[in-house]
């Protein structure tokens, strides 16, 4: 295949890389947020068109082209600190208490007994304080750690990679520094994982969400995806034990990887549950277990951190008014966790009986993307674990969730989370059906369809 048809996709990638670059360096941030619109709009742009154009490539020049563009595209996430998020200052701080040998679980921030652990980068002084990412303590300190008067909330292997973080910087920049290792390396499984459909790993790799979510704001749902994606590979090879073993590492991680569970026993209830199954559930189930033994034993129940008020704040309790939007649309709002919990026990159920199990990543991807979907959160960053499940399956049209996502997370309000949600979820069901609508339709003489001309 000449070289010049590498060249196109090459030159939009490079636009790509220099767009995201201005997008985190070019202004733009949780208090003054109208610029970020036109930057996020121009990267989701280019990297539709990067992909269109990587059809063309070459098939042995796909995996170096896909996994230098992740790299790249990674990169460009590290040339400012966080922009439109400040959990990464909380990362440093869980590394840095559990680097002096104290439980994450045992003291919130402001309290006086960390005092020595405090520096100039999570407790700044005479700036006044009044920057996007800084709030004082109730003692009236500065510090750019949310919510400091509360425990922390991450679940064992998130802590275990905070530690493991420290020695290399202890700041927020080794924090991202992290998230682009970690989104680099679940390009490289995506690669190896998708044997001929190795075009789809650029869904991930060239994702502008990995800019801004895995890498600028270093979110640890970066660690959970990478997991997620390794564990379903496993999966689907019948390696149950490091299947099981990963996926479980990956719900210690954040817990919402958890939704991929009945991806990977796809079809359990359609046969008689085999060896492979039980044991990859129970190898999952173990290392869940054992993630939190070290923290239970330093700090008893106190390892649930600020979970249960998270959860309260966050809108997961019935009545709520901010979660749930599409359904609230539809039903009381007394009726609308109830019915979200009835639906997707429904869609994991299905995936249970119908799903494939050569595919565990297809049921995966169904049961989270509806999920996203039924809470409609305001945080994107949830959503990449769909983005690495759509470069698994290749079912683009999930990307419209955590597009919902960023939408809603910069604009607020209800009428933007049932539009935002609403558009996601018409994307969801309209594109499954084009893609039938051009496979059965007759084609014209020298027009024949190809069946990699319906999806990445």
């Amino acid at each position: 295949m000449p070289a010049r048809t590498v060249l196109p996709c090459a030159l939009v990638l490079a636009a790509l890389v220099t767009a995201l670059a201005l997008t985190v360096t070019g202004g733009g941030t949780l208090a003054d947020r109208p610029p970020l619109y036109g930057w996020y709009a121009l990267d989701a742009a280019l990297f539709a068109l990067a992909l269109l154009l990587l059809r063309g490539v070459d098939d042995r020049r796909v995996a170096p082209l896909v996994l230098a563009g992740s790299a790249l595209v990674a990169a460009a996430g590290l040339l400012a600190p966080p922009r439109t998020s400040d959990d990464a200052y909380r990362y440093v701080w869980d590394g840095r208490v559990q680097a002096a040998g104290i439980s994450p679980y045992a003291h919130a921030p402001d309290d006086p007994a960390l005092a020595r652990l405090r520096d100039p980068g999570l407790f700044p002084a005479g700036d006044g304080c009044t920057a996007w990412d800084e709030r004082r303590t109730a003692a009236g300190d500065c510090t750019r750690i949310n919510r400091p008067a509360v425990h922390t909330i991450y679940p064992p292997v998130a802590e275990a990679w905070f530690l493991a973080a420290h020695p290399f910087g202890g700041g927020v920049r080794g924090a991202q520094a992290g998230g682009a290792l970690l989104a680099v390396a679940t390009t490289g499984v995506l690669l190896a994982a998708g044997g001929r459909q190795r075009r789809r790993a650029a869904l991930w790799g060239w994702c502008p969400g990995i800019t801004v979510w895995a890498v600028n704001d270093a979110h640890v749902d970066t660690l959970g995806a990478l997991l997620m994606t390794a564990g379903l590979a496993c999966a689907a090879r019948r390696r149950a034990g490091p299947g099981g073993a990963l996926l479980g590492a990956a719900v210690a991680t954040k817990l919402l990887p958890a939704l991929a569970l009945p991806g990977a026993l796809s079809g359990l209830f359609a046969r008689r549950p085999r060896r492979h199954d039980l044991v990859l559930l129970a190898t999952a189930l173990a290392t869940f277990a054992a993630a939190y033994l070290p923290y239970v034993a330093a700090s008893g129940v106190g390892v649930l951190g600020y979970l249960p008020g998270y959860l309260r704040e966050e809108g997961y309790e019935q009545g709520h008014l901010e979660r749930f939007g599409l359904l609230r649309a539809l039903l009381p709002d007394a009726w609308t966790p109830g019915a979200a919990a009835l639906l997707l026990a429904a869609v994991a159920l299905w995936v249970l009986r119908r799903g494939d199990p050569r595919r565990p990543w297809r049921g995966a991807l169904l049961v989270t993307g509806t999920a996203l979907l039924v809470v409609a959160p305001s945080y994107p960053w949830y959503g990449l674990l769909v983005v690495a499940l759509v470069a698994l399956d290749g079912r683009w049209e999930w990307l419209a969730v955590p597009a919902a996502g960023q939408v809603l997370y910069l604009t607020g309000g209800e009428d933007a989370q049932r539009a935002a949600y609403g558009a996601a979820l018409a994307c969801v069901l309209a594109v499954p059906a084009l893609r039938r609508l051009l496979r059965t339709a007759p084609a014209r003489p020298g027009h024949e369809m190809r069946p990699e001309m319906t999806k990445v």
